[in-house]
């Protein structure tokens, strides 16, 4: 009797799992920090978005942090109403809003920074400056060759349904 075709191939290891327990894994070590601010991790990826790019209307926010429409809208509501973030409408359409960081936001940045540092200088020691860097080139790699506009591969052609 033969057996089933996938007896024959090696087993897949879990990807997308592997990379969420990598994330866990490092979320924890800057968890602490986020806490000691005040800030979820969610609201961090806001604030850094908008830290490293200026300005930005909800829509890029929400690719750049991927993060839901209607939970970034409540998000925003939060963060401004704790003096984080600023929304204005755009002048030449006031349907657009755009966000930006407010004063306080700022100050909390540079008092987080030092901290946020001795996290990734930890990290790298624990890693070694190659791996590190390697990771880093790994991942960057990996987002351009996955570009989101690519509709995803057609499964192959399943000899039996699925259950």
């Amino acid at each position: 009797m033969k057996p089933p075709p996938d007896a024959t191939r090696p087993a897949r290891r879990n990807l997308p799992l592997l990379l969420l327990q990598t994330r866990e894994r490092l979320l924890a070590r800057f968890r602490p920090v986020l806490q000691a601010a005040g800030i979820t991790e969610q609201q961090y990826r806001v604030l850094r978005a908008i830290e490293a790019s200026g300005p930005l209307e909800p829509r890029q926010i929400g690719a750049i942090c991927h993060l839901s429409s209607p939970s970034l809208t409540g998000m925003l509501a939060r963060m401004e109403a704790m003096g984080l973030v600023a929304r204005e409408r755009l002048a030449h359409d006031q349907r657009r809003v755009r966000v930006s960081l407010t004063p306080a936001a700022r100050t909390m940045f540079r008092k987080m920074k030092p901290r946020i540092e001795v996290v990734y200088q930890r990290l790298e020691a624990d890693l070694g400056a190659e791996l590190t860097g390697e990771i880093y080139d790994t991942l960057d790699r990996f987002l351009a060759r996955l570009d989101p506009s690519d509709p995803p591969a057609d499964p192959p052609d399943q000899e039996e349904p699925l259950p």
